[in-house]
């Protein structure tokens, strides 16, 4: 029986619900506590905005792996597919380009990057943990890990997106005769009797050499915006609950079409309640644990726990939250098929509004109106409110 008391179980202080006996899987409702057991306030008939990266396919290659969300596996997520990555050092993601925007960020180790516009300008690079990188649809580029290897995260601006379905110099090499391969690059046919005959994807190869030594000075110069940002050592947006970085075209002009913000939630805070009206919102949970309950019109709301390697999604224009429910920082991105970062704050618009109208609608207190901050908290935590 004492066993069976540790068993979270489908029931509420109040006697609704009642014993799970099974067949269940124990270890899923204790990752989802909200899930078995939503807020009272949880209603209607909201679609699943969580996936997790641990229950999608892994592509394992010489040189590292990769594994994606994309709307096959979370339908719902139509504007952004999500692939999470690592190579080995010296593991190369080979030669190619895409029809979408590539957006990403760096979460172990350090890698090389380069890229070539359509102008014939280059780009080469190292980038380390916390920072950004955005390649604009139709550039080609390249990833390499460096001494000790590396795994980030690539967002791309299209949910039906799969990273195994790109644009690879390999690929095209392989599905291209020899003799149009001679008269294109005006050498014999037998310099290419030992190309792939498939796309290679990622492969391994040795460490590259210090930065400087690989260089390459192209006759049009480099590019005029950079590629990279490097997103820790900007200054956070500071509360009591935690903090925020915000990347978009205000500070990373080439990210044309994906903003994104880093935030820190602290033991005991919350990302406020807010919405974002101008893009649906792709998250990414890099540690800690959290919740997240989103509400829609028609009086429906729902209500997930996340916790890292955990994808969430918001639709545009929904009010949600997100709490930190562990005893470590939460961190986790918001990330938008935007040019802009873009959110309203439920406390700001109503500090805003003329206080007798909030408190007709309300029925609020005194206290409650005083409460109100007319500047945007994005993260909260007041002592004594949990």
């Amino acid at each position: 029986m004492d066993e069976n008391r540790r068993i979270p179980q489908p029931m509420r202080a109040d006697g609704s619900g009642w014993w799970d006996f099974g067949p269940r899987n124990v270890m899923r409702d204790r990752e989802n506590p909200d899930m078995l057991v939503p807020p009272v306030t949880d209603a209607g008939t909201l679609p699943n905005l969580k996936f997790s990266f641990s229950d999608t396919y892994m592509q394992l290659n010489h040189g590292g792996w990769s594994r994606e969300v994309t709307v096959r596996q979370l339908p719902i997520a139509t504007t952004l597919a999500g692939v999470n990555m690592a190579l080995t050092p010296g593991g190369v993601r080979e030669l190619h380009w895409h029809e979408q925007a590539e957006w990403a960020i760096m979460l172990i180790g350090r890698a090389r990057i380069t890229a070539v516009n359509q102008n014939g300008r280059n780009f080469i690079a190292d980038v380390g943990v916390g920072d950004l990188w955005y390649f604009p649809p139709g550039i080609p580029h390249s990833i390499q890990g460096l001494e000790e290897g590396c795994e980030f995260l690539l967002v791309f601006d299209d949910g039906t997106f799969s990273d195994l379905n790109t644009l690879s110099i390999s690929d095209w090499f392989a599905h291209t005769p020899k003799d149009v391969l001679s008269a294109n690059f005006g050498v014999q046919p037998d310099n290419f009797n030992n190309i792939p005959n498939h796309q290679r994807y990622i492969f391994q190869a040795e460490v590259p050499g210090p930065l400087d030594s690989q260089r390459v000075i192209s006759p049009y110069g480099t590019v005029s915006e950079s590629f990279t940002h490097r997103l820790l050592a900007q200054e956070p947006i500071t509360t009591p609950g935690g903090q925020v970085r915000i990347a978009d075209t205000t500070n990373f002009p080439i990210a044309e079409k994906v903003a994104a913000a880093l935030v820190e939630v602290k033991p005991g805070g919350m990302r406020e309640m807010h919405w974002h009206p101008n893009a649906d919102e792709w998250q990414y949970y890099i540690s800690g644990k959290g919740r997240m309950t989103v509400f829609a019109g028609e009086g429906t709301a729902r209500t997930f726990d996340y916790s890292a390697g955990d994808v969430g999604y918001v639709p545009r224009a929904f009010g949600h939250y997100v709490q930190n429910t562990g005893d470590q920082s939460l961190w986790f991105l918001e990330i938008f098929k935007s040019s802009r970062f873009e959110d309203v704050s439920l406390n700001q618009w109503m500090a805003l509004t003329p206080r007798q109208l909030v408190e007709d609608n309300l029925h609020v207190g005194p206290a409650f109106m005083h409460s109100l901050r007319k500047k945007k908290w994005p993260v909260v935590k007041y002592p004594g409110f949990y």
